[in-house]
């Protein structure tokens, strides 16, 4: 019932202004930034590490950019790119319930398993913000990864190609459905012309990994009360709303 609203907010810092200005302080692009940044919680590792977890990316273009960014060390890489969300959350999630909004979340995924989920554990080993917007953006973010990488698990257990899955894409989850958008995705992350043109076998592949991706979220939840849970929408409704 979130993963709309946690899918668009969590990652919604990585284009803001707040790193754009990390990546001129640093020299660094704007993909070199992302993979230093969001996977530098796995610390200094080899290009195929990240390759592991940045699931749906061509993986050429993983390795090119995560070894073009090494002028900035992993760890240091993460904190700022840490900085960043919070001062993100700053700037868009100054509403009275950001503090019980980062509450709720945090008290969902601290309840999660960090099995087989290195981006997830890392980034919610990262330390807290003290102010309410700033921990909300934390909050965000650490159940984006979450969420993030149980999807990756149902799409490899399902045995659905990663391009594949991108190109069938899920309205369920915010993504496109047509071709053309599909396309545009996949494009996005860095695959190659041409695309293949799912078949029928792949449109139930994607709808059972999301059906899986719900299975395997879902017990991060239940820590939280029936009146948590309608909360929790409510306040990830209003952290839409406020989002500039």
């Amino acid at each position: 019932m979130y993963k709309k609203a946690i899918g668009s907010l969590g990652g919604r810092f990585m284009i803001s202004r707040e790193v754009k200005a990390l990546c001129d302080e640093h020299g660094l692009g704007q993909w070199e930034m992302y993979f230093r940044g969001r996977c530098g919680v796995l610390g200094e590792v080899d290009a195929e590490v990240v390759i592991a977890v940045a699931t749906f990316f061509e993986p050429g273009f993983v390795r090119a950019r995560w070894e073009g960014g090494r002028s900035l060390p992993a760890e240091k890489a993460a904190l700022l790119y840490a900085g960043a969300c919070a001062a993100w959350g700053r700037r868009n999630l100054a509403f009275d319930g950001a503090g019980r909004l980062a509450d709720l979340l945090t008290k969902a995924t601290s309840n999660a398993s960090p099995l087989a989920a290195p981006l997830f554990a890392g980034w919610r080993a990262l330390p807290m913000p003290d102010d309410a917007p700033a921990r909300a953006a934390h909050a965000l973010q650490v159940a984006r990864e979450h969420r993030g990488s149980m999807h990756a698990i149902a799409v490899a257990a399902g045995l659905l190609d990663p391009l594949m899955a991108t190109l069938v894409g899920s309205a369920e989850a915010g993504m496109p459905r047509t071709p053309a958008g599909t396309a545009e995705v996949a494009r996005f992350l860095s695959w190659p012309e041409p695309y293949p043109v799912p078949a029928e076998e792949d449109l139930d592949k994607r709808a059972r990994a999301e059906e899986l991706t719900d299975v395997l979220v879902a017990p991060a939840y239940t820590v939280l009360t029936e009146g948590e849970a309608r909360e929790l929408g409510e306040l990830l409704k209003v952290a839409q709303a406020s989002v500039n």
